[in-house]
């Protein structure tokens, strides 16, 4: 069964989401595994596409995104309207909502911080999952 890993983060900022998934994304790919972001709009897989060369000096984290040509060679894939190939380990979600092919993966990392908005998404997808019987995980990230 999927495990699901909710990381609440202090800081309020967009940006603090973004970086904490660009965080994730490194690790899970240095320990080898395949990863998905699953985010919201064109213009947030677009900024975290950027991100993702710059988030921390001397890091380079290999990525593209679903609609490019070479996306399938990629250790992670971005998009915000694609579904990914079955045989990616970790889905890091950025979207408001639950994806529907979430089930497909080893691990799932739900990015909630203080924002109402994203918090009040966040709570739905908790529910959503402990409705159907997985197994959550909670991390609070200090700012």
């Amino acid at each position: 069964m999927t495990q699901v890993d909710f990381y609440i983060l202090a800081d309020p900022s967009t940006r603090s989401r973004m970086h904490f998934a660009c965080r994730i994304a490194d690790k899970a790919w240095r320990l080898g595994n395949s990863v998905f972001i699953h985010t919201g709009s064109a213009e947030q897989t677009h900024e975290l596409d950027k991100l993702l060369w710059t988030f921390q000096q001397n890091s380079f984290v290999p990525h593209a995104s679903c609609e490019e040509d070479t996306a399938a060679e990629a250790p992670v894939l971005l998009s915000h309207r694609l579904e990914p190939d079955a045989s990616r380990q970790v889905l890091i979600n950025l979207a408001a909502d639950v994806p529907l092919f979430f089930s497909r993966f080893e691990r799932v990392a739900e990015l909630v911080n203080q924002d109402p908005a994203i918090r009040q998404q966040g709570r739905s997808r908790y529910s959503f999952y402990k409705q159907r019987g997985y197994e959550l995980k909670t991390h609070e990230i200090p700012a």
